[in-house]
């Protein structure tokens, strides 16, 4: 199996999505994939011009020469493909957005019924891949997520496929936390994300029990919002600068 991640942080490799696509990788490398972690921050992706060329002139081919020229045979070459990113404004990054839109030369540009009473664009190729996603909000709790959810399956319903696993953490600040205290419950939750991995892989999909899991709080809500706020008013004082903690 192929599992192929676009990470869609504007932070790169700085960001906390990128420890939570690095254990689930951890577990799907354990369980035999083949992986690859693509950092978008660090590809040249341009804005999609809207002009149809792709389906008008070039048959499926982008007019735009960047690095979507590697990039689409590398997303249809995957068995599955994760999209891990931070949550902004309750919605995907424009990294993220910017790199979706460019897929569109993989789909044909007639209309057909989606089956569900709905259309969508009809398909150029014969299989897609799978659609895991990964996400992570500095806020607690999982309501931040509801759009992103919808977006991913109502997308994996335009691509003829379908989303074998969802992961979202709130309290997103609370994976590079320092405190002696909390480290013990994010090495717990890394082990977690390693199994979702290891999941992918051997069974196509994440568990309820395994979800449930995945979904409980690593620290009470209070606690996250008391403290994460004591930090935010450390760096506003410091000028960004951020507290011992690591929050």
């Amino acid at each position: 199996m192929k599992i192929t991640v676009f990470s869609g942080s504007h932070k790169g490799r700085e960001g906390n999505t990128l420890l939570m696509v690095e254990e689930f990788l951890k577990g799907a490398e354990e369980a035999g994939a083949e992986t690859e972690n693509v950092i978008l921050a660090e590809k040249n992706i341009r804005y999609c011009k809207g002009d149809f060329d792709c389906w008008l002139k070039t048959s499926g081919k982008c007019t735009l020469h960047d690095d979507m020229e590697v990039l689409i045979p590398s997303f249809m070459e995957s068995d599955v493909v994760v999209f891990a990113f931070p949550v902004y404004f309750d919605n995907i990054p424009a990294l993220m957005k910017t790199f979706i839109d460019r897929l569109l030369p993989i789909l044909l540009p007639h209309f057909v019924e989606d089956g569900e009473g709905g259309y969508r664009h009809g398909k150029r190729f014969e299989k897609y891949p799978k659609i895991v996603v990964i996400s992570n909000s500095g806020l607690p709790g999982l309501s931040n997520f509801q759009v992103v959810s919808l977006f991913f399956r109502r997308f994996a319903r335009t691509l003829h496929t379908e989303v074998i696993g969802e992961i979202y953490r709130g309290e997103g600040e609370v994976l590079k936390v320092k405190n002696l205290l909390v480290k013990p419950l994010v090495s717990k939750y890394k082990k977690l994300l390693r199994n979702a991995g290891r999941s992918i892989v051997e069974n196509q999909e994440i568990s309820d029990e395994l979800r449930e899991k995945l979904e409980k709080t690593i620290v009470p809500d209070y606690l996250y919002i008391k403290f994460g706020n004591e930090e935010m008013d450390r760096m506003i004082e410091n000028k960004g600068k951020r507290g011992s903690e690591g929050a």
